[in-house]
């Protein structure tokens, strides 16, 4: 199993889990798939029948796959902080698991043909950028695991910069499971990559908030910001990466996500703020009446976009329920504490009115026909009649959400759920027990909305790459901006250097690595195969590709009128067109990704042999998108081969190839 080596932590086990059943629904995925190739194929009756039963067999067994899976995504106390607390779970996301990948071959290979030089030279860097893979699957649950996944991340860029032509694929498959329905997507496409690690990385953050001590002002500050840099990452996923080929990072599912996370962030300002108590004084409830009620605002849209087509399928059902449990609590709560206000702070003597209708009028959009706010802050009678209605709304509230509680089998489960909105209940009912018991006509009016409004935005926060330093692993093949694999050199040459008179025929220009310039077309050097615009790669056999102009002729003039040998490259000037590339993504098609799976697990390569290199699956729907609705095809842009002289960064390709995807 790949995560046999963890330690035994409940995040671990479910991790585990999560693994065996991505394994299992693959099965039942290709069963699937088997079946219904079948089942066009044959024109039986007695075996179309057969296999009928079988299909729903097996769509039975990804069903109970698949609700297992949901179980997984709603344990959401064992992500919870360890402390003794009274307060509603918040919601981590669960890694995405992938399988292991072997760069050894292809990057040595690459090495070989497209820079000249012997691959086994680099096998520790090989086996460093590996073990740097193999550690982000199961990162630490704090910053460190952060930044591990982040310097990963960055890594790929440059990966992607040194080994991931524009013109080819490098015959390297990247495995990933969702993680909302447990299939794997496979692609030789780097970007699925860099797009699975910082889903990840969004999903460490949220985890890491749901770890917070909430019982502390410290540990709710860390909350927050754990859910503000949750929705940055993702935020950042979704507009960069456009056209992912797996549910979980969809547009929609992202959007989704994005909205959870800051209704978490929101949630969690709103238990800053009444941390210290709720003092029972006019102006204090008006404020966290306005507080809770946003809180409950932002639920009730993230259930909203929960419900709705594409991502009603994927999400699991238990996280729209609690959002829109959350909603309900939240809005009965400030029903509640404008309760308080009403029947607890009769307007007295010494009280500024002015300020206290200002303060009330705020937290209306409108009055009940017949009341005005000066009026109900001074008459007694519609002051508790008011106060009342809020009440049986406050209880109307608490009681939807207990109901839908108990109808959600997994939240039902989740004792410090029940216990916090049972006790909201009771102390509502309780309130309205207290107040006196005659009715009048009042009494039916019904209590209008509370505006929401809080003092404390939540926006996310972007994710600053810039803050992790990353070496480039491959640092040794050459400054990026020449050795790259958008351009192609011709193998180095030694060229024998005589001084002529003290003078080398040449001069020299450029950073690093420097570049022949001036060239005299007479000289001994010339003769030799010299041409304007080679690189100096190696000079005296010693290499200068990190090189400047004075280092080089330093070099030269360290050895006097002795011949010197130097190695050289030539840029080779040519122009490809990328060829088209697809990816296939259709809302609610699990037949496709049953496709995916089987074709990309039969069709393994073997990594001890070289063989023909073929188009990866995806590819599949160019020449069939008349016959297949279902793929979206995505036609790369053209990559020139004139030399890029800007500084090349890990993001050189981020934007302008996120769309192959």
């Amino acid at each position: 199993l790949p995560f046999q080596s963890l330690p035994t932590t409940g995040r671990s086990k479910l991790q585990n889990q999560r693994a065996v059943l991505n394994q299992q629904i693959l099965r039942a995925v290709r069963m699937r798939a088997g079946a219904e190739n079948l089942l066009r194929a044959t024109n039986n009756n007695k075996v179309r029948e057969q296999v009928l039963l079988e299909l729903s067999f097996v769509n039975s067994d990804l069903q109970i796959l698949k609700e297992e899976l949901e179980g997984l995504n709603i344990s959401v106390e064992v992500y919870q902080n360890t402390e003794e607390t009274f307060s509603i779970p918040l919601v981590p996301l669960g890694l995405k698991e992938t399988k292991e990948v072997d760069f050894t071959l292809p990057l040595k290979d690459f090495i070989l043909e497209h820079y000249s030089e012997d691959g086994s030279e680099y096998e520790d860097e090989i086996a460093d950028l590996m073990d740097l893979r193999q550690a982000c699957r199961t990162p630490s649950r704090d910053e460190a695991g952060i930044e591990m996944l982040i310097s990963y991340f960055l890594q790929l860029g440059y990966i992607e910069n040194r080994f991931f032509p524009p013109t080819r694929h490098m015959g390297i498959l990247f495995t990933w499971y969702d993680s909302f329905t447990g299939v794997p997507v496979c692609q030789q496409n780097l970007l699925l990559e860099k797009a699975s690690i910082l889903f990840n990385t969004g999903a460490l953050y949220t985890q890491i908030g749901t770890r917070c001590n909430r019982q502390t002002q410290a540990g709710l500050e860390n909350a927050v910001d754990a859910f503000q840099k949750a929705a940055g990452v993702l935020s950042y996923l979704k507009e960069t990466f456009t056209h992912t080929p797996s549910y979980d990072m969809s547009p929609a599912m992202l959007s989704v996500l994005v909205k959870m996370m800051l209704a978490q962030a929101q949630e969690c300002v709103f238990e800053q703020i009444g941390l210290p108590g709720i003092r029972n004084e006019f102006f204090t409830l008006v404020k966290m009446t306005q507080e809770v009620a946003k809180v409950g605002e932002v639920y009730m849209l993230v259930n909203t976009a929960m419900n709705q087509e594409p991502v009603k399928e994927n999400i699991p059902y238990s996280w729209s329920k609690l959002a829109q449990i959350k909603s309900d609590h939240y809005k009965a709560l400030a029903h509640y504490f404008i309760a308080t206000i009403l029947c607890d702070h009769e307007l007295q003597s010494g009280d500024d009115e002015d300020q206290q209708e200002k303060a009330l009028s705020q937290l209306y959009d409108y009055m009940p026909e017949g009341l005005m706010i000066l009026t109900v802050l001074k008459d007694k009678v519609q002051r508790k009649q008011l106060g009342k209605s809020h009440l049986r709304k406050a209880i109307v509230y608490h009681e939807e959400a207990l109901r839908v509680c108990g109808l959600c089998k997994k939240l039902r489960n989740i004792d410090v759920l029940q216990e916090v909105l049972t006790a909201a209940h009771k102390r509502s009912l309780l309130k309205y027990a207290q107040q006196e018991t005659e009715d009048d006509f009042l009494s039916l009016i019904q209590a209008p909305d509370i505006l929401p409004k809080t003092e404390h935005k939540i926006e996310t926060i972007a994710p600053h790459f810039s803050k992790v330093k990353v070496k480039d692993f491959f640092h040794r093949l050459g400054p990026l901006t020449v050795f790259s694999a958008k351009q192609r050199w011709t193998a180095p040459r030694t060229i024998r250097i005589h001084h002529e008179a003290g003078e080398l025929g040449f001069s020299l220009k450029g950073g690093s690595p420097v570049q022949i310039y001036c060239l005299d077309p007479v000289c001994s050097a010339a003769s030799m195969g010299l041409k304007e615009g080679d690189y100096i790669v190696s000079v005296g056999g010693v290499d200068c590709k990190w090189h400047g102009v004075n280092e080089v002729l330093e070099k030269f003039k360290s050895v006097g009128e002795q011949p010197i040998e130097i190695e050289v490259i030539s840029c080779q000037d040519t122009a490809a067109s990328m060829h088209s590339k697809s990816a296939t993504y259709s809302v609610g098609m699990q037949k496709t990704y049953s496709l995916i799976c089987l074709a990309m697990e039969e069709d393994k390569i073997d990594q001890t042999k070289k063989v023909p290199l073929k188009l990866p699956f995806l590819s599949w729907g160019t020449k069939n998108r008349q016959k297949a609705a279902s793929t979206l095809c995505l036609t790369s842009a053209v990559a020139g081969s004139s030399q890029i002289k800007k500084k090349l960064s890990p993001f050189t390709l981020l934007n302008t190839e996120s769309s192959l995807y």
